[in-house]
């Protein structure tokens, strides 16, 4: 059988999404089913049953999941041990030793993922250079390991003194552990990170080792449940940095997918950018259990390298996203002062929220957004979900009473207060960065970003708001632009007038043809991988580094970094200075190209304009109790079509909201452009 059809399933907290990709007509086919958290590979393949392609059909399947995000949120990944240098045991637990938060005298730092009960140290030492100062002692490694055996530990995690310029200590330990310890999962800093800043390093390879086992479990038996069913395709999952790695080198580095899911939103509204001529965008993905804010400047998105997991450094490159605990599913309580506060705890999938009828009984912000009249029990949720608005208002009673509001006002501050947080967020990626968010539109989509997008984009004085096809599984999408990639890094620590075209060129050429050699046994041949060679510098004694690209074939090589540096660094920060130059990391980014699928153009009205398929009357306040919103589907909409607030629109995987005043047109691809009016509403704020 021919294998044509292109799958993505991005699992989040409560709903899984799936897109299909369908090559003969290039329409593509979003839906939803309930996440299984109990069995998290069971919720993928009834995914794979609500699409209709059977299993032998798929060519690609791309996926993206918060598994490993989950066991560290819960605490509940593999009984971890790092072995460090004889005489470095400490430096997991030690950290920065700064402090984050100066004036805050209820700051606690994070708890770690291991104690120091669980950190062993080998006589070992190298050199920044390489060169070896102490030999690897081979007794004194096997007395380790065989304590790890003994002691229970599911995984390690090696990360000795400067391996990042001479890996043989590491890989030897792991020859040593797999003798004395063949059932344990090894993890190597060197093989995730070869750059200096020991913490960081040490920190990235126990936070992999930390979920290595939950990953390599889960996805093992998905990859059998698959392979029973008839795939023989490609399995891609999406990484943290925004691209795809084969399913068999996420088991090896499952450090890289622990924002798999939001990175395909982001990679999605990157390729939307480009096809709608909006380069610049803030985006914001609700979801059921959070919300992901991140930015697409010039059609690109923005990534660093310094990603960090309450505190704990991911020395690896991720998309630069602002989370916070804001979803469909947040619950609202009451705080010991007696206020109201909403999430960041969740229903989750199990048992969701009240409305769901699943047995959940504490109130959410989809049961308040029920209540005011935004949902409805007229467009059941994934085309299978009805909402009962009366299970809604019952779980939200007991805190109505307690404040002494009615229930429709106790909603419409729920929903009040899930916006602030969520301007917050947004203010966190762009004011707080020196950015004006007026410069910018807002891309909402997730399961609930279309319920408070408008309102977002009216506090912030954001001018318009796009709204993607697909907007509920919207990351799915983004999964199937993903392209697989790889990061090559080697720290050198040289002043930029002192690097040797020659010497950088032979760098990079090791890395290139490490990447080549990756992506050859991945199925890419060389029509069909690029590489982008990169360099980190700074001015001579300062902390941190900015990227920039390097000029390959420039004839001074040194003067076309310093003026890149220079502008970046005015851009960034906006000074520069007179200070001597120097780079310290060279950098290579390998691309394994998959063809992209595009956005079918939608069909034109010939006549008249769209008409409303009833009202929803939505609570905006106690002097005003009802405004009937006009109900409209979406998928009835056609490109050129325009609707005036306030309205609903409903949809098979989301629903959006818009106020008076407000305008809307269907774009040629599906997409709906709100232009929003200044003066907001009463009660909306």
């Amino acid at each position: 059988m021919t294998r044509t059809t292109r799958l993505a399933i991005d699992v989040g907290g409560t709903f899984t999404d799936v897109v299909e990709l369908i090559p003969e007509t290039g329409a593509l086919v979003f839906d939803k089913v309930a996440t299984t958290p109990d069995a998290p590979a069971r919720g993928v393949l009834d995914a794979f049953g609500k699409a209709g392609a059977s299993m032998d059909e798929v060519a690609m399947f791309t996926h993206g999941t918060t598994l490993g995000l989950n066991a560290l949120l819960t605490r509940r990944g593999a009984r971890t041990a790092v072995i460090s240098t004889r005489g470095f045991r400490d430096v997991y637990l030690l950290g920065r030793t700064d402090r984050r938060t100066n004036y805050d005298i209820t700051y606690r730092k994070p708890t770690p993922l291991l104690e120091r009960y669980d950190t062993y140290e080998v006589t070992e030492r190298s050199l920044f250079d390489g060169s070896v100062h102490t030999p690897f002692d081979t007794e004194d490694a096997h007395a380790v390991a065989r304590l790890i055996a003994e002691r229970g530990y599911e995984s390690v995690a090696v990360a000795f003194l400067h391996a990042y310029a001479n890996p043989d200590h590491e890989l030897r330990m792991r020859a040593v552990l797999a003798e004395a310890a063949p059932g344990v999962a090894v993890t190597l800093s060197h093989e995730l990170s070869r750059e200096y800043r020991e913490f960081e390093r040490t920190s990235t390879a126990v936070l992999d080792a930390y979920i290595k086992p939950t990953v390599r479990r889960y996805l093992e038996v998905l990859e059998g449940e698959l392979a029973s069913g008839g795939f023989e395709g490609r399995f891609l999952m999406t990484r943290s940095g925004g691209g795809a790695m084969t399913a068999r080198a996420a088991r090896e580095q499952p450090v890289s997918l622990i924002l798999s899911g939001p990175a395909g939103g982001v990679i999605g509204a990157s390729a939307l950018s480009r096809l709608i001529g909006r380069p610049n965008l803030i985006t914001i993905d609700m979801g059921g259990t959070s919300l992901d804010a991140s930015l697409v400047l010039d059609s690109e998105p923005v990534s660093y390298q310094g990603a960090e997991f309450e505190g704990m450094p991911i020395n690896t490159p991720s998309l630069y996203i602002h989370t916070i605990g804001a979803g469909g599913g947040s619950l609202a309580w009451l705080d010991e002062a007696g206020a109201l506060q909403v999430g960041p705890q969740s229903a989750g999938a199990s048992p969701g929220p009240a409305s769901y009828g699943r047995g959940g009984t504490l109130p959410t912000f989809t049961d308040a957004a029920l209540v005011l009249g935004y949902l409805g029990a007229d467009s059941p949720l994934g085309g299978a979900l009805t909402l009962d608005a009366g299970l809604a208002e019952g779980a939200l009673r007991p805190i109505a009473e307690t404040l002494g509001l009615s229930v429709k006002a106790l909603a419409r501050g729920i929903v009040r207060i899930s916006t602030t947080k969520i301007m917050g967020a947004v203010r966190a990626i762009t004011v707080e960065l020196g950015r004006d968010p007026q410069d910018f539109a807002l891309l909402s989509f997730g399961g609930g970003g279309g319920l408070v997008a408008v309102d977002v984009a009216h506090e912030l004085g954001i001018p318009t708001v796009v709204v993607p096809p697909g907007q509920g599984a919207f990351s799915a999408f983004g999964m199937l632009m993903a392209d697989v990639q790889h990061d090559f890094a080697r720290t050198t620590v040289t002043p930029l007038a002192s690097l040797e075209p020659g010497t950088a060129e032979a760098a990079y050429r090791r890395m290139e043809e490490e990447a080549a050699g990756l992506l050859e046994q991945e199925g890419f041949g060389p029509e069909r991988r690029t590489t982008a060679r990169m360099l980190d510098v700074r001015y001579t004694g300062q902390e941190h580094a900015v990227t920039v690209p390097f000029p390959t074939g420039a004839e001074d090589m040194a003067g076309a970094v310093a003026r890149a540096f220079a502008g970046l660094h005015e851009r960034q920060y906006g000074h520069v200075m007179d200070d001597p130059v120097e780079i310290t990391t060279m950098r290579v980014r390998a691309t394994g190209h998959v063809d992209k699928p595009t956005l079918p153009r939608i069909g034109t009205r010939t006549d008249g304009r769209p008409r409303a398929g009833g009202v929803r009357p939505v609570f905006l306040d106690e002097d005003e109790q009802a405004v009937e919103y006009a109900l409209h589907v979406r998928e009835s909409l056609l490109a050129g079509d325009v609707i005036t607030g306030p309205a609903v629109i409903a949809e098979h995987t989301a629903t959006t909201v818009i106020h008076e005043g407000d305008r809307l047109e269907v774009g040629p691809l599906g997409e709906m452009v709100i232009t929003l009016h200044h003066d907001h509403p009463k009660g909306t704020r």
